[in-house]
């Protein structure tokens, strides 16, 4: 699983400090070249940085990138982990949803829940939907879907109170993320919506 988190070299090098003699396109090209010899799965992996490469513009040329490499898959993930440099920040969750929409070839997270992730024997309702919802937005029927597999109703209420998730509506659906992806901002189980 590559990461893949620019379509340029001006955002190439803002975001993966590559050594000087590594350009986006020698990079490209090596992914593309791998991707033709390698004949199993490819999974690609994109991160998204608030305010770099989450415009409109940088996804489309994210998109073309991956459109070059040909993946079977492409995980949309943000930073969630404390980052190198305290700038960064994990974009809005609409720009998310965006991304994944835009891009393309993301996983549907019903394919997640069938149990290739080892949902099954999680156990803990809370820690699988913090985990999918981290890699994936989760629409409110796929987290209470999680919740049922697991025989452990409430949680998603529970985590709307305690303020771990955010509730957010996209394209038409209710989608339930983890509020790391609004670092600084807390909604505490509030509705968000999208602006027309």
């Amino acid at each position: 699983m590559p990461t893949l988190d620019a379509g340029n070299e001006k955002t190439f090098r803002a975001i993966n400090r590559p050594h000087r003699g590594i350009t986006f396109e020698m990079m490209l090209q090596g992914l593309t070249d791998f991707r033709h010899e390698y004949s199993g799965q490819m999974w690609l992996e994109v991160m998204l940085v608030k305010d770099v490469n989450d415009s409109e513009k940088e996804l489309l040329s994210i998109k073309s990138a991956v459109d070059a490499i040909e993946p079977d898959r492409v995980y949309i993930v943000t930073p969630i982990r404390p980052p190198a440099e305290s700038w960064v920040e994990p974009p809005v969750p609409e720009t998310i949803l965006m991304a994944q929409e835009l891009i393309g070839k993301a996983i549907p997270i019903v394919s997640l829940e069938s149990g290739q992730f080892g949902l099954r024997d999680s156990g803990d309702a809370r820690q699988a939907i913090m985990e999918i919802g981290s890699r994936h937005p989760l629409r409110q029927d796929q987290a209470a879907e999680i919740e049922d597999a697991l025989g452990v109703s409430g949680t998603i209420d529970r985590m709307l109170r305690d303020g771990e998730l955010i509730r957010t509506e996209y394209g038409g659906a209710i989608y339930m993320l983890p509020v790391h992806f609004v670092r600084g901002q807390s909604y505490h189980g509030k509705e968000r919506r999208q602006r027309p």
